[in-house]
């Protein structure tokens, strides 16, 4: 033991932890109560733990304690001084007590919170202190088995100045609160329930509440809280709103209950994260809770509802039950984004209204994930390995994840899957475990089902990395009357992974007939009633599915709902698109039907080096269709009338150009306008006056299909030289009643480049430059305008001397800089490098700051191989320099190193 202070060293170079390596902990730690002094410059922990040898892993193992930039004061074992090393980074002890019972540990440790910039573990943020404790934040606050499969009860008191801190929050009951001398004051927290390091939370600061009292349907009251600074109250309506509809929703839906007396939410505009779902004490992002109809747009109104839901459905699927180790992170967060991704299509009322959050989610998934699947980093939904595991909450673990568990749903049915997911609790709750008990638990409680035939199969989505592509073709037997389906799979080899197995897909489909009608389904050899929609199962390479008794050759509509992640070849003709948009009764078909219909037209003119292809008519007509529809939500044809994204074009191809393929939708989306002009006007007129704001499917459909009638107005405009429908967007801008209507009306004058964007540009900073979220709006907007003069990325480096900006600021940082590199493909991709530079520049600086925004700023160069010449070169040279800068974080050093490998 020592009696001075002592300064751990630097963290130790990164080194690849793998999941075939996991080890149950030599101990476990059964209590923790934590006294904190809060003070910015350095606040004292002190840390009393009740810990306990697990016998079954061993009796002479040491104990290895995590800890990170702590200054380490005094260790106490069972009340006296102990001998300890340092290791690698951690606090080691030996010689402990053998007594089953197990012992008493207390260590006191400093830190000082102001200086840390990572947003990792305690820091502050305006004068406030907040945590982040997922993934390996605990041990920046206290020396600890930081791992997620060592639960422990907490009890925890704060003390702090009274006048500066008024608010000490942190997990589970308060129990107990006072007054201290000097002006301090104390709180004392209680969670009854186990928990792992990751998910304890503190925050102290001036902070206001919104606060409701509700009964649950077991009749126990629970006080909801939402907590904010002063000045924002009045934006939570929504999210306590929001957090009332998910706990009735779990209820109702899964029978999960509210298990503690309270349940607060905290928002802070410093997170690197969107949320986290900290035992009781959710600690928000602001823009995932503050929201007013004057400063917040339809999407984040749904954006705050959804993310609301996910932090508190984790209660049960994350927090009672939890993961065994980082690997199994997909457990808890695929399986709360398939809740999540349920409540808010139940929340939107109508079938059509699911359908468009259906066809919103998959969107991210084909153009985000489906990237990532293709490129340096892809992983599989449960990773073997890891260096930083920070790099991994990524769209695979989260939106791939929850495709995962919605196909077992398709598998089992609604019925079956609610069998799952009790049988899951009776077995789990207050444990940590693994992806594999989550499958086994459904396919147990319905073992009549596809999935439980075919579970050790079905699980290689949790461990084969990669997008599959399903292959289909058809045969019309018009003698026999009968249709054969031939499905083949495939699955391209990833990193570390070049040999892949046959997947288990479920299919669902509908045969339309050439003028729309559904067609039975009968399966050859079937004796059962046909049936207009079913589920086909591909669990092998090839496999042929022959219908029989059909009268006309149909028209496949094939992966309905899209009911599995894979990427479907199929060769549709013009007609037999125009059917399945006309007339397929699985509104997310329509949909993609449209979208295979333009993306022909866009790969046919990039693979024939043809820059200013023609929209052909027949489309034109049908798009009209869709538009002039009174039976269509709003909504839905906003979608169907939106082109694919330049992101999706390029991933269907194996060499590419941005600035081709930015040209070639710039050109569709010109004539899209130019053709439709009269219909555009109509659908104005139709829909422009939007009422009192309210944030319902109907009304947000409204608005937005407004909006892309507003923008394609404005870009005809553009080209015609007609200033009325311009002028109509400035004014649109002006008198706008909410934010919706009144961002809308800027995007139009901004995304044609139009004079007038400029005036208005100046004058919504003028308006909102005193509101963080409303500017980041203004930031981004700017950073992912169309690079149609080449001024793109001057714009960007002028904005980033802007007196409103800061790199320190993680939403900040993103709605700038991000903006640019991941929504702006052809001002980021310039031939000479420059775009590439800018990145790299922004990644070194950003590292210094906070390793974990860096690290996802530096995926923008994920797909740098696929780039046509002369990107590639530059690109490679823009990475090579980030990897041979001296002082890169392993959050950084894995994502650069794995790219250039």
């Amino acid at each position: 033991m020592t009696d001075t202070s002592i300064l751990v060293p630097d963290s130790p170079q990164p080194h690849t932890i793998h999941r075939e390596d996991y080890l149950a902990p030599a101990f476990w730690i059964d209590t923790v109560e934590l006294t904190f002094d809060l003070d910015p410059a350095k606040t004292r922990v002190l840390n009393k733990m009740r810990v306990r040898r697990n016998t079954a892993v061993g009796t002479d193992l040491p104990l290895r304690l995590d800890g990170e930039d702590l200054n380490l004061a005094r260790v106490l074992v069972n009340g006296q001084g102990a001998t300890f090393k340092m290791d690698n980074g951690q606090l080691v002890l030996s010689n402990l007590p053998v007594d089953e019972s197990g012992f008493d540990l207390e260590i006191f440790t400093t830190c000082q919170p102001e200086k840390n910039t990572s947003l990792s573990g305690l820091y502050t943020s305006q004068g406030a202190f907040f945590t982040q404790c997922e993934a390996e934040g605990f041990r920046r606050i206290t020396y600890f088995l930081d791992r997620p499969d060592v639960m422990s009860i907490y009890s925890v008191t704060l003390r702090a100045d009274q006048a500066l801190y008024p608010v000490l929050l942190s997990n589970g009951n308060l129990v107990e609160e006072g007054a201290l001398e000097d002006g301090r004051h104390y709180a004392k927290w209680h969670d009854p329930f186990k928990k792992p390091s990751y998910l304890f939370a503190l925050v102290a600061g001036k902070l206001v509440a919104r606060e409701q009292r509700i009964i649950a349907r077991n009749g126990k009251e629970h006080l909801l809280q939402v907590y904010v600074r002063p000045g924002d109250l009045e934006k939570t309506e929504h999210a306590m709103q929001s957090l009332i509809a998910s706990i009735a929703w779990d209820e109702a839906r899964f029978g999960l209950h509210l298990d503690l007396d309270r349940f607060m939410i905290v928002a802070t505009s410093d997170f690197n994260m969107g949320a986290m779902e900290n035992k009781g004490l959710n600690i928000f992002n602001t823009k995932y809770v503050l929201a007013s109809q004057t400063t917040a747009t339809d999407v984040d109104f749904a954006n705050v509802e959804s993310v609301v839901g996910h932090e508190y459905f984790h209660n049960w699927t994350g927090n009672r039950i939890t993961c065994r180790d980082w690997f199994q992170l997909s457990l808890k967060e695929g399986l709360t984004v398939f809740r999540d991704q349920e409540f808010s299509m139940d929340m939107a009322g109508s079938d059509s209204a699911r359908a468009v959050k259906r066809i919103e989610d998959v969107r991210l998934l084909r153009t985000n994930q489906f990237a990532e699947d293709a490129g340096p980093m892809a992983h599989p939904v449960r990773p073997d390995s890891y260096q930083e595991i920070n790099n991994f909450y990524t769209l695979t673990i989260y939106e791939k994840g929850a495709e995962v568990v919605r196909m077992m749903h398709t598998l089992v049915g609604e019925a079956g899957f609610r069998k799952g997911i009790t049988l899951y609790f009776e077995r789990f709750d207050g444990q940590a475990v693994t992806c594999d008990d989550f499958a086994q638990a459904i396919a147990d409680a319905n073992p009549d089902s596809a999935l439980h035939k075919l579970l050790p199969q079905f699980k290689l989505w949790y461990s084969q990395a990669g997008t599959p592509h399903v292959q289909a073709t058809g045969l019309y037997d018009e003698m026999a009357q009968t249709y054969t389906l031939r499905l083949t799979q495939s699955l391209r080899p990833t990193p570390g992974q070049p040999d892949k197995q046959a997947a288990v897909i479920p299919v669902k489909l509908g045969l339309l007939t050439r003028s729309g009608q559904a067609q039975p389904l009968q399966l050859q050899g079937e004796a059962t009633e046909a049936q207009f929609e079913r589920t086909l199962v591909l669990s092998e390479a090839q496999q042929t599915f022959t219908f029989v008794n059909l009268a006309q050759a149909p028209v496949p509509s094939l992966l309905r709902g899209f009911s599995a992640p894979v990427v479907l070849h199929q060769q549709l003709d013009e007609e037999e698109l125009e059917v399945l948009l006309e007339h397929d009764s699985d509104p997310f078909n329509r949909w993609e039907a449209s979208q295979r219909w333009a993306q022909q037209i866009m790969l046919n003119a990039l693979r024939d080096g043809n820059d200013a292809p023609m929209l052909p008519e027949r489309y034109l007509a049908a798009l009209r269709k869709v538009l002039n529809d009174p039976l269509l939500d709003a909504a839905f044809k906003d979608l169907v009338l939106t082109l694919p994204t330049e992101g999706y074009i390029a991933e269907q191809l194996d060499v590419v150009n941005p600035q081709r393929i930015h040209a070639v939708r710039q050109t569709l989306l010109t004539q899209l306008a130019s053709g439709l002009k009269a219909d555009w006007q109509r659908v104005w007129e139709l829909h422009n006056d939007t009422g009192a704001y309210t944030p319902d499917a109907i009304s947000t459909g409204r608005r937005a299909l407004a909006g892309k009638a507003l923008a394609m107005l404005t870009l005809d405009a553009m080209h015609s030289g007609d200033s009325v429908w311009p002028g109509k967007a400035l004014q649109r801008f002006k008198d706008a009643s909410n934010m919706t209507d009144r961002f809308n009306a800027l995007a139009a004058l901004v995304s044609a480049r139009h004079p007038l964007a400029g005036n208005a540009l100046a004058l919504f900073y003028q308006l909102f430059k005193d509101n963080a979220l409303v500017l980041d709006k203004w930031f981004q907007l700017q950073a992912s305008a169309p690079d149609l003069q080449g001024d793109a990325l001057t714009k960007v480096q002028q904005l980033m001397q802007h007196p409103d900006f800061t790199l320190k600021n993680p939403n900040r940082a993103r709605s700038l800089i991000f903006g640019f590199t991941n929504a702006n493909p052809a001002g980021f991709h310039r031939a000479d490098g420059a775009g590439y530079q800018f990145w790299a520049d922004q990644v070194i600086a950003l590292d210094a700051i906070n390793a974990q925004t860096a690290a996802r700023l530096a995926r923008a160069m994920d797909a740098w191989r696929k780039l046509d010449a002369p990107f590639q070169a530059q690109a490679q040279t823009a990475l090579q320099r980030v990897a041979a800068h001296g002082k890169l974080s392993k959050d950084v050093r894995e994502i650069i190193e794995k790219s250039l490998a």
